[in-house]
């Protein structure tokens, strides 16, 4: 399971980040878009070492290394630009990235993982809804290198669904954000992920 910090000022953040990552959160993508290089240095800054290597930086990636983060992600204009290719950096990292069609997820090359979205209404965006039914369309899934993450309205209610209909894993945005009790709400993501998982056994 994984989770995207809110781009967006969250009252006591790091306290609840830090509360996810104990109770067990696999990834965590620090995405904040409007982050300056400086704001985000305060924020990492706050983090524990110890979480360090779940952590995902989506932007000013030339900090990683001062933090001992190892995983980057790629947007897909970022994904599109040669210079952001992953090849560029020279230590062994992992990388992830976002599409929005199984066309551009088939033809993904050295990602680790891919978010595909949005598979349902988004929780934290307003008017982001799915133009077509990624259920029926990951059924033409040819890349089975890289996993595949759904993202996009994801909530206890379509866990199951997301998970038994063909998706490797998912993330978890709106749902942990616009709840009044974020990390009980993941703990009980977590509780039927793990529950599924089981029952596959």
């Amino acid at each position: 399971m994984i989770v995207i910090t809110d781009p967006f000022f969250v009252e006591d953040e790091i306290d609840i980040l830090h509360s996810l990552l104990e109770e067990g959160l696999s990834l965590l993508h620090i995405r904040k878009p409007d982050f300056s290089s400086l704001e985000m240095i305060q924020f990492l800054q706050q983090t524990k070492l110890e979480f360090r290597d779940k952590m995902v930086l989506h932007n000013h990636h030339e900090l990683a290394e001062d933090f001992g983060i190892d995983r980057f992600h790629f947007s897909e204009k970022e994904r599109n630009q040669s210079s952001s290719s992953p090849a560029r950096f020279s230590k062994p990292c992992r990388y992830s990235t976002s599409t929005h069609s199984i066309e551009d997820f088939n033809s993904l090359e050295n990602f680790d993982y891919a978010f595909l979205s949005p598979v349902f209404k988004s929780i934290s965006k307003e008017n982001y809804s799915p133009e077509k039914d990624l259920f029926e369309e990951i059924k033409s899934r040819t890349n089975h290198e890289t996993k595949m993450i759904a993202l996009g309205g994801i909530d206890s209610e379509n866990i199951q669904e997301v998970l038994e209909k063909g998706f490797d894993d998912f993330a978890l945005l709106g749902s942990i954000w616009k709840n009044e009790n974020p990390l009980k709400q993941f703990k009980l993501c977590q509780q039927i992920a793990l529950s599924h998982s089981q029952s596959q056994v």
